[in-house]
């Protein structure tokens, strides 16, 4: 994991919180996951417009932080699946109010978008 040279302020709640799920699909995948979806394969076709390296890289940050766990099989193609931790689940909550805020402004969002493609 890439280590900063200038020391982070973690002293901020929403910087602590974006460390964790900041990536650009972070939160897709502990969607995905709390769905059923466990397997990195399975998780990167469900968002669409991703690509499975950087899936598995976001896979790792959260692990790293606890967010999920990783249940490997010894068997041969080696199988990996992915479940959330108490501490991933705790992050629900926010998943689902950031997921209702969002759609209750998509069409403004899509509107803004449409009106740069059309300039």
């Amino acid at each position: 994991m890439y280590v900063r040279k200038i020391e982070e302020d973690l002293d901020c709640g929403i910087r602590v919180a974006l460390k964790i799920f900041g990536g650009k699909w972070k939160l897709c995948i502990i969607e995905a996951i709390n769905r059923g979806i466990t397997r990195p394969v399975e998780i990167h076709k469900s968002i669409s417009n991703s690509s499975l390296r950087v899936i598995e890289i976001q896979l790792a940050e959260l692990l790293f932080f606890g967010v999920i766990d990783k249940c490997s099989e010894d068997v041969y193609p080696k199988k990996s699946e992915y479940e959330l931790t108490p501490f991933g689940k705790s992050l629900l909550p926010i998943v689902s109010q950031i997921d209702k805020w969002g759609m209750e402004h998509s069409d403004r969002v899509k509107e803004k978008l449409l009106s740069i493609h059309q300039e």
